[in-house]
């Protein structure tokens, strides 16, 4: 691994494809490579490069760099730990090219424990002053639910304790792991009550639980062909009207953990003339657009679509999926087509039990 320079937010660039990026990256290769090496003016003559570049391809890359040794530079392309990134993240890395003296890394790799230490507003961070106990959770067995213990943690450092755990478990699991293994995570100080473990012991009691889960769900799907729909009618604050259309049989199934990653599309119009709700041709595109995702995200494949909310110039859909990378991609690629016609956005979270859902589930 090796030692990371910073991370810095992309800005704004001219490059249209994997392809070009890295055309690019190889006529520029030597200058950087002497940039990262020197260390002495690293921003300006390869971040402030790079960074248009990238933006270029998509927004929510981030990077990292410094030499592995005197010959070899690397590059670390980051989402920061946005999931409904790491795919992007990944192709890009998958498509580089060999170059001589380079190495190109997706998402921040785990770092073995030993070589992980952090020192924060004066405190440290290590496997010393580092535990964790697993909670157990009533009606939620699959949950994998985490407190982590810094031994100097009190009330008037938690801000300070809180970021440098988090930076430390970063470092520790792994972007990838870090983001997608734990469902819930708190920080907290000493506690005699519980007994704890050490943190070394943690990527061991992860790989455990993951593999648990998976074997318990390998396989499970839902036909959601002749599901129940229910349409939903409730009154905003300001009086305006909302609706939603859900799929209120699949909220009972008794397996939803089997499609732990939530999809949630959010598509915008103008619907300042119909108390928020769209006209007929707005309706139009919206059911289009819907249609689009239904073609793509089946349920076969393990893509369940629980339903949609209307209100106040905003349509929701929602969908649960067994992964996360292919809703990221099919999102983007809707994005794309409808940028002239609507304002799309998106967001991937993991939510093993639905529970983002309760408000429509009927008694």
């Amino acid at each position: 691994m090796c030692p990371l320079r910073n991370v810095f937010k992309p800005k704004e660039g001219s490059i249209t494809s994997y392809e070009d990026f890295w055309n690019w990256f190889k006529m520029k290769q030597q200058s950087f490579f002497k940039a990262v090496q020197q260390g002495n003016n690293i921003e300006q003559d390869f971040f402030d490069q790079l960074a248009p570049k990238l933006n270029e391809l998509q927004e929510g890359f981030f990077y990292l760099t410094g030499m592995c040794d005197d010959n070899t530079a690397e590059l670390i392309i980051t989402a920061e730990g946005i999931v409904k990134d790491f795919v992007f993240v990944e192709e890009l890395i998958q498509s580089a090219p060999k170059i001589e003296g380079w190495k190109f890394t997706a998402l921040k790799p785990a770092i073995d424990l030993k070589d992980v230490f952090i020192e924060m507003g004066g405190y440290k961070f290590n496997d010393e002053n580092i535990s964790f106990y697993s909670n157990d959770l009533d009606g939620f067995p699959d949950e994998i639910d985490i407190t982590v213990v810094h031994d100097d943690l009190t009330e008037e450092n938690r801000t300070t304790i809180s970021n440098g755990t988090y930076i430390y478990l970063d470092h520790y699991l792994g972007e990838l792991d870090f983001v997608t293994t734990i469902d819930n995570l708190a920080i907290s100080g000493p506690n005699e009550k519980k007994v704890l473990v050490p943190i070394r012991k943690l990527k061991d009691f992860l790989i455990w639980r993951q593999k648990e889960f998976i074997e318990k769900y390998e396989g499970i799907w839902h036909d959601t062909k002749n599901d129940e729909h229910t349409a939903l009618e409730s009154v905003l604050e300001n009086g305006d009207p909302a609706f939603a259309v859900i799929n209120t049989d699949l909220l009972q199934w008794d397996s939803k953990a089997a499609q732990p990653w939530i999809l949630s599309v959010e598509i915008k119009y103008d619907g300042s003339r119909n108390s928020g709700l769209p006209d007929t041709v707005t309706s139009s595109v919206l059911d289009e657009i819907e249609i689009d995702l239904l073609k793509e995200l089946k349920d076969v494949d393990g893509y369940l679509n629980i339903g949609q909310q209307t209100a106040a110039g905003i349509r929701t859909i929602y969908f649960a999926c067994k992964e996360f990378r292919t809703p990221s991609k099919v999102l983007r690629r809707i994005q794309r087509s409808y940028t002239d016609r609507m304002e799309i956005s998106y967001d991937v979270y993991k939510d093993k039990y639905w529970r983002s859902f309760d408000r429509f589930r009927i008694s």
